[in-house]
């Protein structure tokens, strides 16, 4: 996010929460900068520790990032006295959103038939990792993101695209409970999955958009990334005429869609990208209006 956004829809809006970890916290981030007034009900801190949310533990920069402007709430639900102050906060609250899996929701007395009972103005979104029955299985990031196919190798994935996805689907779910609350006066359950979030993620492989033979995948020689003389650029020539522009500017001929495929071109703009700084390819990007991005 590049900062608070300038329009509050949310504004007036009161989401409690009891999500842990990353995609819970990353939610009410996002529904902060859309006005709403966020609680949090962590667990009591165990000894020694600043925090009971492990990202607060193993990552407090992060954590302290997720939770401005959100207000932090301890309470042992396992208690009457926190089953209680946790209710308190409920009665004026407009929708909770949980990470717990069913049967810790059921424990709680937190399932959503008792939640209308106590609450029948309240809305329900559920963060589970995979759906339905499903949703009692262990997991995180890397398992859902590896059933949807997107661990091809042996390395982790640049960033835990799982959590932040599911971070999003749950703001648009607290949206569609909102505005759902304010057509029907009913409040509403809705759960979100970070595997159904992950194969979302995943369907432009899916479709081979993203596979090796894919436009985007790497075939065409326009859209990949080259070394250069210091580092390595990104070309995002991928329109026929960013690709022309970029042809051009190489000296190969691209008169046609195949001629992007052909490993000649490929290799061509391989060995001319060799030959350039950073510099030199970022001020040839403005000078021909080329979508590219010079990296160490």
């Amino acid at each position: 996010m590049t900062g608070p956004s300038k329009i509050k829809p949310l504004r007036g809006v009161r989401v409690a929460s009891l999500a842990l970890n990353l995609p819970g916290p990353a939610a009410l981030m996002r529904l902060r900068s859309w006005g709403a007034k966020c609680t949090k009900v962590e667990p009591p801190k165990p000894p020694g520790a600043s925090t009971s949310d492990p990202m607060g533990q193993y990552a407090r920069h992060a954590y302290d990032a997720m939770h401005q402007g959100v207000r932090v709430l301890a309470a042992d639900l396992k208690s009457e006295k926190g089953q209680l102050a946790l209710h308190r906060e409920l009665a004026r609250t407009d929708v909770l959103v949980t990470s717990f899996r069913p049967s810790a929701l059921t424990k709680l007395g937190l399932d959503w038939k008792t939640l209308q009972a106590h609450h029948p103005q309240l809305s329900l979104v559920t963060i589970v990792g995979a759906p339905g029955k499903r949703a009692e299985e262990p997991g995180h990031d890397l398992t859902y993101l590896a059933e949807a196919g997107l661990v091809p190798g042996l390395d982790l994935p640049a960033t835990l695209f799982a959590d932040m996805a599911g971070a999003l689907m749950c703001s648009e779910a607290v949206l569609a409970a909102v505005l759902t609350a304010r057509t029907s006066g009913k409040g509403t359950r809705q759960e979100i999955a970070l595997s159904d979030a992950a194969r979302w993620l995943a369907l432009p492989r899916t479709w081979g958009l993203t596979q090796a033979t894919g436009t985007v995948g790497g075939a065409h020689a326009g859209y990949r990334v080259y070394a250069c003389k210091d580092g390595r650029v990104a070309f995002a020539a991928l329109e026929p005429h960013f690709a022309a522009a970029l042809c051009k500017l190489v000296g190969v001929p691209a008169a046609n869609m195949e001629a992007l495929f052909a490993p000649e071109t490929r290799h061509a703009i391989e060995r001319w990208a060799a030959t350039k700084t950073r510099g030199q390819l970022d001020a040839l990007a403005i000078k021909h209006d080329i979508p590219l991005f010079t990296l160490e």
